[in-house]
């Protein structure tokens, strides 16, 4: 017996399949037809509504999401009870009686409601990012409500749900409202949002009390607390040299390395995310590729770029790199398992999670089979290291000339946060007011933002791997900042201030979708926004479940819509763009 017969045995045990005496025109599509003048729900259709909403609160969850369960029937306040207590949105004081007319557009005066059968429990104050219901009624003001402030809401349907109810469910679930599903269904919940909660919890320990707690611990301070970094505003750089032949003896000097560190797992896609087309049918790979072929050929330069992948990733990056074989761009690839020391490194995290490759890693790389002296040989003096698939990067010679002139070993390239605007030139930080991309939810902690790509002398890093022993057992990658503790090693360390334009990290398809759009184009390898748009930020996108993988993403959209005039879109549920669609709002 297969485990699908399992679960659809179980379905059936809780009479799941039962419906009502009537079977609305809407809802036949869930149903086999009737019996003993009863309607029978399709149970295989039953268990798909359940995973879609099983799949949607769980990413709500990931994010730290609100939820409001509301309970219609009394026969189901024990089942609550103890789904809300398990998930830790149970609490005394809010597991009251409540008046549902009005209750989410004016939540502000909420009023004592006296029928014995209607009772909400929640658990936080703010508006929900869900609403969960089971025992839907029509003409429900809950349902009304989140339509109109456009809340998604999951809830059990029968076969005799009104239209106009059932059109502003977001992940209806089919099925008869007995109490043996019942308790199936929100012990599925509950299991679901544990499971998340514990994932969250494993990935994203509480770095503010590791941020109060590392001051305490031996002489008071870290090197986040010592290092401090100079910061300059991109448009005071001094500008580059009239003179062609000064800009080509500049460059010259001047060698780019990738991590091709990053898998699409996230997205579900089979290879490196350098490898998805984000703009014009291009990659990210081939947007760096053509950057330095646009360098290259204006000023006569030669710009080798060196690309280190992981184990898992190199043969399917090998095959993107072979259509640049006729290139005159010098492409180098290095093979982790290639350095015993980074294969070990490698080693230390699972397949599913991204090496967060901190400066040491780099240094590790540079030593590996002399690359590092011959890069000297060859009268290179800087690097530029990519360490994220940030996919506005721009290779900018204006930077590189600002380093020769001031002679910087070591440079970040960082963008003010939401919170923080950087008003005068030159600005000096501590390492602990940088944060890197790693969690977006703590931008707003930080003044700047670490947009990953460092510039570091050559003959520092000789320097630095002469005189300290960089060899370790296990990464000491810090997750306040991108930077790792090799950085208080150098002399010189500065931060350029680029626009926020040059920060865009390619993470989920909602970011895919602002790149494919007509927001974007491609010239000479560098994103150029549209100019038709007026709006100086970017529409804020965030996509359902339905479009986490990147085979769906493709198959929901028959063509990007047009999002020139659109400020902010979330869609939640079974939902498919057509051809030749633009979204204003």
């Amino acid at each position: 017996m297969t485990i699908h017969s399992v679960v659809i045995q179980k379905l059936l045990s809780t009479n799941a399949q039962v419906g009502r005496r009537v079977a609305a025109h809407h809802l036949k599509e869930f149903t086999y037809g009737f019996r003993n003048k009863m309607a029978i729900i399709d149970s295989d259709k039953t268990l798909i509504c359940m995973r879609s909403a099983c799949n949607f609160m769980a990413s709500l969850a990931r994010h730290n999401g609100r939820f409001m369960f509301i309970n219609t029937n009394p026969l189901f306040d024990e089942i609550f009870d103890l789904m809300t207590k398990k998930v830790g949105s149970y609490s005394p004081s809010t597991n009251s009686l409540w008046r549902t007319g009005g209750f989410l557009t004016n939540s502000l005066s909420p009023k004592k409601f006296r029928s014995r059968n209607k009772k909400l429990v929640f658990g936080p104050t703010q508006p929900p990012d869900c609403i969960f219901i089971v025992d839907t009624e029509r003409k429900s003001s809950v349902i009304n409500e989140a339509f109109k402030l456009q809340i998604p809401v999951v809830a059990l349907v029968d076969s005799a749900m009104p239209l106009d109810v059932y059109k502003r469910i977001a992940y209806p679930v089919p099925a008869n409202h007995s109490v043996q599903f019942v308790y199936l269904f929100c012990n599925l919940i509950t299991k679901t949002l544990l499971h998340e909660k514990a994932k969250s919890d494993a990935a994203n320990p509480d770095i503010d009390a590791q941020m109060e707690e590392a001051p305490r611990k031996g002489k008071g301070k870290t090197y986040l607390d010592k290092v401090d970094v100079t910061v300059v505003l991109y448009d005071n750089l001094a500008p580059l040299p009239q003179d062609i032949e000064e800009t080509k003896k500049l460059l010259d000097k001047l060698v780019v390395l990738k991590f091709n560190g990053s898998q699409g797992r996230n997205m579900c896609f089979d290879g490196p995310k350098s490898a998805i087309d984000i703009c014009d049918g291009l990659t990210y790979l081939d947007l760096i590729i053509n950057q330095i072929e646009t360098l290259n050929s204006k000023y006569g330069s030669r710009v080798p770029l060196l690309l280190f992948n992981k184990d898992d990733i190199h043969d399917s990056s090998l095959k993107v790199l072979e259509k640049y074989s006729k290139s005159s761009v010098e492409v180098h690839t290095f093979k982790q398992g290639e350095d015993r020391e980074l294969k070990s490194l490698g080693e230390y995290y699972s397949k599913e999670e991204v090496h967060p490759f901190d400066d040491v890693d780099v240094f590790r790389l540079l030593m590996t089979g002399g690359t590092l002296d011959s890069l000297l040989s060859q009268g290179k003096e800087y690097i530029l290291v990519l360490k994220s698939d940030n996919v506005a990067t721009v290779l900018d010679p204006n930077i590189l000339n600002h380093l020769m002139i001031n002679d910087i070993e070591y440079c970040m390239e960082v963008t003010p946060s939401n919170s923080f605007n950087l008003m005068l030139p030159t600005t000096k930080f501590k390492l602990r007011e940088i944060g890197g991309d790693q969690d977006k939810h703590l931008k707003d902690n930080f003044k700047l933002i670490d947009t990953t790509n460092m510039w570091v002398s050559l003959r520092a890093i000789k320097r630095f791997v002469d005189t300290v022993e960089v060899r370790q057992k296990k990464p000491s990658f810090s997750k306040d900042t991108a930077a790792g503790p090799a950085i208080k090693f150098f002399d010189n360390v500065f931060g350029v201030s680029v626009p926020e334009s040059r920060f865009l990290p390619l993470d989920a398809t909602s970011d895919l979708l602002l790149l494919q759009s007509d927001l974007y184009t491609c010239r000479e390898g560098v994103l150029t926004r549209n100019p038709a748009r007026t709006n100086p930020l970017n529409p804020v996108i965030d996509l359902g479940p339905e479009f986490e993988k990147f085979g769906d993403f493709q198959s929901r959209f028959r063509s990007i819509p047009s999002i020139i005039e659109l400020d902010s879109l979330m869609v939640r549920g079974d939902v498919w763009f057509g051809a030749n669609i633009t979204l204003k709002v």
